[in-house]
């Protein structure tokens, strides 16, 4: 039908195949990763369990599968299922039916893991989570094979891309006094989270560079999305800024899937002749041979963009809020939410460090053995591995602990856990100086840790350098 012309985006066939296939991907990192780790951390026997959620709260933050009742092997099949699916459309099964088939699958991803995050209490409670459920709603309704891309979801997508840059953006122009002075950066490589491999690296670069990296942060977050919603070269310039200061945080530290979902979502902005130019093999007119949209199409992603618009009014407000919320969900479904992070950066570096010890006297001269974890910093000599874009929960939450949330209820279950040499505890953990045995002791310390010099690494070959802050729990013993 030639009036619904306007309706069908013909130069974003590429960028379509790229969102589904790239949030459809990265669905299948999440929910390996809640396979792999919701169990110990939230299970039955979990940390925080999921059960006694249930019990004490009448009312869950949103939607779950899980609201009538919580197992193990429930949230194995969820887990598996969100799998299976997310693979489907990463191959691109779906895609070659009618456009219903892949909205209908791209939706039950997003309600799977809704089930999850609305469940999964602090151990879920990243803004990464809302990204990922936005994601795969959004992209549901970029229709299949048969038709062009819609024009309004692509500019949804441009939206939420917005939202993501430039809520970081502001977060940080209102936040701490580093992000003005330029000095971020000077801190944020050796102090984020999860250092990666090349966190050392980066951090050693001279304070002019850091400088740089500051000022490029803010003309990326603060100016460019913007130039997202000018179609064409200009968008797709703005896109690939937006991807490149992206890269370079995935090649320096480990965020999960933040920046690569980033990545992703911002190749929206791309036309196909862009991508053509910059890969002659992708046919200019890749998108050319798709029918239009038939009209049943056309009104449910009209009604989606009217759901869009009317909730985009609080997270619209919000950026421009004298106390801007980070990382917010106005609706129990999670759509149209708020971000932005690292408003202030930690200027130094607080690891807590647990150790167990099999003598009978827990004193000074008793053999502390140090658990290892996966991601987090502790052997002062081993290299911080890339893990993104899959998620260590456990170790991000430990980073949290001295920032003011020491005694996180889940933390006194853990080192009951490690006491009673609990295997799918101990599971979550690199390294666990017990064999599996329970300690007879176990304590907790705090240490400041800093990124080692060039000249320091040189002369002990470790990466780290770290001093003992405090003794955060004495030795103590297993409760009998």
């Amino acid at each position: 039908m030639d009036w619904t012309a306007w309706f069908d985006a013909h130069d974003y066939e590429v960028a379509r195949q790229l969102l589904q296939r790239g949030v459809g991907a990265l669905a299948v990192v999440a929910f390996w990763s809640t396979l792999n780790q919701f169990r110990p951390l939230l299970g039955e026997h979990g940390l925080l369990p999921v059960p006694a959620l249930l019990r004490r709260s009448s009312r869950l933050r949103g939607p779950s599968l899980f609201r009538w009742g919580y197992s193990d092997r429930r949230l194995v099949a969820v887990a598996a299922a969100g799998i299976v699916l997310g693979a489907s459309v990463v191959l691109g099964l779906p895609q070659l039916g009618p456009p219903w088939l892949p909205m209908l699958v791209l939706l039950a991803l997003w309600l799977l893991y809704l089930s999850i995050v609305n469940v999964g209490q602090t151990f879920y409670g990243f803004g990464w989570e809302m990204l990922l459920c936005e994601a795969l709603f959004t992209v549901a309704f970029l229709g299949s094979n048969d038709q062009p891309p819609p024009i309004v979801i692509v500019v949804a997508i441009w939206w939420l891309v917005f939202r993501l840059e430039f809520g970081a953006g502001m977060i940080k122009i209102r936040g701490g006094r580093e992000w003005r002075d330029l000095t971020a950066l000077m801190y944020h490589h050796e102090t984020q989270p999860m250092p990666g491999p090349l966190s050392r690296q980066a951090h050693l670069l001279p304070p002019w560079f850091h400088r740089g990296e500051v000022i490029g942060n803010h003309v990326a977050q603060l100016v460019v999305p913007f130039l997202l919603f000018v179609p064409g070269p200009v968008g797709s310039a703005a896109a690939a800024i937006v991807i490149l200061t992206q890269l370079w945080l995935i090649v320096t530290g480990n965020f999960a899937w933040l920046n690569w979902i980033t990545v992703v979502l911002a190749t929206s902005a791309i036309t196909d002749p862009v991508w053509h130019l910059l890969i002659p093999a992708i046919p200019v007119d890749l998108g050319a041979d798709a029918s239009g949209s038939p009209l049943g199409w056309v009104v449910v992603v009209l009604a989606v963009g009217v759901l869009l618009v009317v909730l985009s009014w609080w997270p619209l407000r919000n950026l421009f809020a004298h106390r801007q919320l980070m990382n917010a969900s106005f609706n129990r479904w999670m759509l149209v939410n708020a971000y932005g992070a690292f408003g202030t950066v930690t200027k130094r570096r607080i690891e807590i460090v647990v150790a167990g010890t099999l003598d009978d006297v827990p004193g000074e001269d008793a053999a502390w053995q140090e658990y290892g974890f996966k991601g987090k910093p502790g052997d002062v000599r081993a290299l911080p591995r890339q893990w993104a874009p899959y998620h260590l929960r456990l170790d991000w939450l430990m980073w949290f602990l001295p920032l003011g949330r020491m005694w996180e209820p889940w933390f006194e279950v853990f080192l009951e856990r490690l006491l009673a040499g609990d295997p799918p505890t101990l599971a979550l953990l690199a390294h666990d100086p017990f064999d599996g045995a329970p300690p007879k002791w176990i304590r907790v310390r705090a240490y400041h840790y800093r990124f080692a010099t060039r000249r320091e690494f040189r002369a002990t070959g470790d990466r780290w350098v770290r001093s003992l802050e405090a003794e955060v729990v004495p030795p103590a013993a297993r409760w009998e």
